[in-house]
């Protein structure tokens, strides 16, 4: 199995990670590869730019996610970098934003990475749910992805259908430009049939082996 420490060294140091659906992983991934960045010296920061699902901590709303990847940078920066916008209830972003009033933009987004890039060697930017999520009236994640021009990173949850949400992904990916630096292969469902010949599937299709593979955790 190849090791979190080889497949640091042949990502980008700016990228962009996101899933093939909701609760797949993308944290735990981003937070192994942020802790080996950092392995390395490298300055490291995680950032979530739309998370739902808040909770009201030390004055303010804070996300699960969100504090993992604060807890793995190791350069503190400030809570608005990380984390641009935040929402409490744990509904898709463009209705969370919609009920707080709030309207996400991307321009703020990227406003908050320029910065993040310039304090750190390494910016690892998190999506939220899949890529065809919306963030607004007219933008996905995807158009986050081409707007930070980052390289994207996909995980995919080992379970029932994920096949077809993995090439639907990588289509997307293919048709916007977006360039595809590798998958991860995150165990999800511990008594998936056929895994072995699912991955092997997916490293046929997507034209690659996986650049890591997870075991599941519970």
């Amino acid at each position: 199995m190849v090791t979190v420490d080889i497949v640091t060294t042949s990502l980008p140091r700016h990228f962009f990670v996101t899933g093939t659906d909701t609760g797949v992983g993308k944290t735990t991934v981003t937070v192994r590869l942020m802790q080996q960045f950092a392995a390395q010296g490298l300055k490291v920061a995680g950032m979530k730019p739309v998370a739902s699902g808040c909770e009201w901590i030390d004055g303010r709303w804070q996300n699960e996610d969100v504090m993992q990847l604060t807890a793995a940078s190791n350069v503190l920066a400030p809570a608005e970098l990380i984390n641009p916008y935040c929402f409490q209830p744990a509904i898709a972003p463009h209705l969370a934003a919609a009920e707080a009033g709030v309207e996400i933009r991307l321009e703020v987004i990227k406003s908050a990475f320029d910065v993040l890039t310039g304090l750190v060697d390494v910016v690892i930017v998190e999506g939220a749910g899949g890529l065809l999520v919306p963030l607004n009236a007219s933008h996905t994640i995807a158009d986050l992805a081409q707007t930070l021009q980052l390289p994207t990173l996909l995980v995919v949850g080992m379970r029932l259908g994920c096949i077809n949400h993995a090439l639907l992904t990588a289509q997307v990916l293919e048709q916007r430009q977006i360039p595809f630096c590798g998958w991860v292969a995150n165990q999800v469902d511990p008594q998936m049939a056929m895994q072995d010949q699912n991955l092997q599937t997916l490293s046929d299709w997507l034209k690659q082996p996986p650049l890591l593979e997870l075991p599941y955790h519970g």
